[in-house]
């Protein structure tokens, strides 16, 4: 439940929608009052991904386990005082661990078009949510920039508690372009 930002173009705020529950890296769309929602049949074109989570159990920050995650103060609410949350859109490079288990059988990798379906990347356009992002790297572990053994001598970065992503896999990330 991470997005880690390579490059972004618009980092834009916008409302959040009552009762919803966002994980960064989630793609949204905007509801009918121009509210951020998750991207669903109700609210199928996507207008972004998520920069913040508005959840009640955790946050999103990677490589950080839950109990010891920012915001525990606002309850792991990351748009608690504004209401608002960060959505980038209208292009950039990101690592996210917010994708269908469908997204790992894909190979060899051909810049893979990707597909909304309730917030998660898919490569199958089951919602009409038309392509989000294009596939730059297949899922796998992403160094965290801190000496270790794990990634290319980092150590990973972790993606938070098991079972928190679609694919049931911890410190896991697809690499993205983002194409809305």
């Amino acid at each position: 439940m991470a997005l880690i930002e390579k490059f972004h173009v618009v980092a834009a705020e916008r409302t959040v929608a009552t009762g919803q529950s966002i994980r960064e890296g989630m793609i949204v769309s905007l509801n009918a009052n121009g509210e951020i929602v998750v991207q669903g049949a109700a609210n199928p074109v996507p207008y972004g991904i998520a920069g913040d989570s508005k959840l009640t159990s955790s946050s999103a920050m990677p490589g950080v386990a839950s109990g010891w995650q920012n915001r525990v103060s606002d309850y792991f609410d990351e748009t608690k005082a504004s209401g608002k949350m960060t959505v980038y859109h209208s292009g950039g490079e990101f690592f996210t661990d917010q994708f269908s288990a469908a997204v790992t059988a894909l190979t060899p990798l051909a810049y893979n078009a990707l597909y909304a379906v309730d917030g998660i990347l898919d490569p199958v356009n089951t919602q009409a949510s038309g392509a989000v992002a294009r596939l730059l790297k297949l899922a796998g572990q992403v160094g965290s920039g801190v000496p270790g053994v794990d990634v290319n001598g980092d150590q990973a970065l972790s993606s938070g508690e098991v079972g928190s992503v679609p694919t049931a896999a911890t410190n896991t990330y697809i690499e993205i372009k983002l194409v809305i």
